[in-house]
């Protein structure tokens, strides 16, 4: 019986590792290729910051303040220090999150990281930079003066 559960105990173990550590890509766009590239490119800091994992899902996050001009970008890219950079389309827009108004102007777009690698960049002892809103930034494609018209 104690081999049993020895041998379900490192199961366990092994599979929590190589859960929290395994590499996720399922961008949309070529991330690389963009953040690379020397067209002008928009960006902006969050405006909040939530770190919870152990909260469960949905609870590592972004709030981010966007000019409305920027509703007619195809695509963004979310970048969290440590954590990497992710594509990302938009979708919905809204004027608070968590006690966060948006500015006349502006509306507010929320962008998680999984928790999984949240918990991975916190067990590597980097709470504090994943809770730092400078390190959390969206960057547009900048747009064109026809994208600005419309």
């Amino acid at each position: 019986m104690r081999r049993r559960l020895r041998y379900i105990l490192i199961l366990l173990l092994s599979l929590s590792i190589i859960t929290l550590w395994s590499p996720v890509n399922d961008s949309d766009c070529n991330i690389e290729a963009f953040l690379a590239s020397k067209t002008t490119k928009f960006q902006v800091h969050a405006t909040k910051v939530i770190v919870q994992p152990w909260r469960g899902r949905h609870h590592v996050y972004g709030i981010f303040m966007i000019p409305e001009e920027y509703k007619q970008s195809p695509f963004f890219v979310v970048t969290v220090q440590g954590a990497g950079s992710y594509c990302s389309k938009q979708f919905g827009d809204k004027k608070n999150f968590n006690d966060i108004f948006a500015e006349p102007g502006t509306y507010l777009v929320r962008k998680f990281i999984r928790t999984r690698i949240a918990l991975r960049l916190i067990f590597q002892g980097l709470y504090f930079n994943l809770n730092d809103k400078q390190n959390w930034t969206l960057t547009f494609p900048e747009l064109n003066t026809s994208q600005h018209n419309s």
